[in-house]
C-alpha cells in the first residue's frame, strides 16, 4: 500500500466515524431535483472529506452534493488531478436503517481513476485499490472466492429501475442467472462484484461519482466493465453511463453474449 493510499483509508475511517455513523437513522431528509435524498450527514460528510483529501494531495475535490455546474467545472480543470467523492452512496438507506451505504473516494487523472476507495462504516469494510496493484478488501486481496463458470450459477445485480424497458421484460422473463439482489447503493455493488459476493453487474445509468471508485476495485481484482449498448465504458459522457460488468472476462463474454440476443429492443 503507498502512503496516499493508507492516508486515503485513514480519512475516509475518520470521517465515517465522525460524521457518518453519529447521524445514522438520526437526521432529517429532504428532497433533491431528482427526487433523491440528501441529508446533513451528506453535506457535512462531503465537507470534511474536501479539507482531509486536499490536506493529502491538493487537486479539487468533484462531490456528488454539489451544483451541476461545479461539477462541469471541476471535471474540465481537473485533469491533471482530481478527487471525486460520494460522502454517502445509499442515502435511502441510511436514513431508513438498512445497513447498506458507504463512502466512495476516487483519485481520477486525465479521465480515469488511479485510486479508490470505498469504505462501508457499518460493516467496517474498506475496498481499494490501486492501478496495476490489484484490489484489496481490510488486506485481503479480492476476489475472495473463485466464481462459477457458467451465467445460470451466478447471482447478479441488476437495477430494473434504469435499464431500458425492453431488457427488463426480457430478464423479467427469461433471465440467465439464478438469482438477482438491487441493495441501493452502486459504489458497494461495484465491490461485492470484485469481492464475488455476486458475478454479475447490470445498472441503466451511474454518475461519476457512482463508477469512479468500484470499476476501478473491479478491474483491478480481475473483473471486466463495458456498457450495455456495447461501447467501451471509459469513453463518452461521464456524467451518465449504463454498466454491464462481471467478475471475470469469461463471465462477461456469456454475459454479453446474452443481452446481445434478440430480441432485446422488441419493446419500446
Amino acid at each position: 500500500m503507498t502512503p496516499i493510499l493508507a492516508q486515503v483509508i485513514a480519512a475516509a475511517r475518520i470521517v465515517g466515524r465522525e460524521e457518518i455513523m453519529p447521524r445514522y437513522m438520526k437526521v432529517a431528509h429532504s428532497h433533491k431535483d431528482d427526487g433523491s435524498l440528501f441529508t446533513e450527514a451528506d453535506l457535512a460528510a462531503q465537507q470534511a472529506l474536501i479539507v482531509r483529501l486536499q490536506a493529502i494531495a491538493p487537486y479539487p475535490v468533484l462531490g456528488e452534493e454539489m451544483a451541476d455546474a461545479n461539477h462541469q467545472r471541476l471535471w474540465q480543470e481537473g485533469g491533471a488531478g482530481l478527487w471525486c467523492v460520494d460522502p454517502i452512496d445509499g442515502t435511502t438507506n441510511f436514513v431508513t436503517g438498512l445497513p447498506f451505504f458507504a463512502i466512495s473516494i476516487a483519485l481520477m487523472k486525465q479521465g480515469r481513476p488511479v485510486l479508490g476507495v470505498v469504505f462501508d462504516p457499518h460493516a467496517d469494510e474498506c475496498f481499494y485499490a490501486e492501478s496495476g496493484r490489484g484490489a484489496f478488501l481490510n488486506g485481503n486481496r479480492l476476489p475472495l472466492k473463485t466464481a462459477p463458470d457458467r451465467l445460470e450459477s451466478c447471482v447478479a445485480g441488476v437495477d430494473f429501475k434504469r435499464i431500458p424497458r425492453a431488457l427488463a421484460s426480457r430478464l423479467a422473463a427469461e433471465h440467465p442467472y439464478s438469482s438477482q439482489r438491487n441493495l441501493g447503493a452502486s459504489t458497494l455493488d461495484w465491490c461485492y462484484l470484485a469481492a464475488g459476493r455476486f458475478y454479475l453487474y447490470l445498472h441503466g445509468g451511474q454518475k461519476l461519482w457512482d463508477y469512479a471508485a468500484g470499476a476501478l476495485i473491479l478491474e483491478e481484482a480481475g473483473g471486466q466493465v463495458g456498457q450495455i449498448d456495447g461501447e467501451v465504458f471509459w469513453q463518452g459522457d461521464p456524467w451518465t453511463r449504463s454498466v454491464l460488468a462481471a467478475n471475470t472476462p469469461g463471465l462477461f463474454k456469456q454475459w454479453r453474449a446474452w443481452l446481445d440476443n434478440p430480441p432485446l429492443l422488441c419493446v419500446p
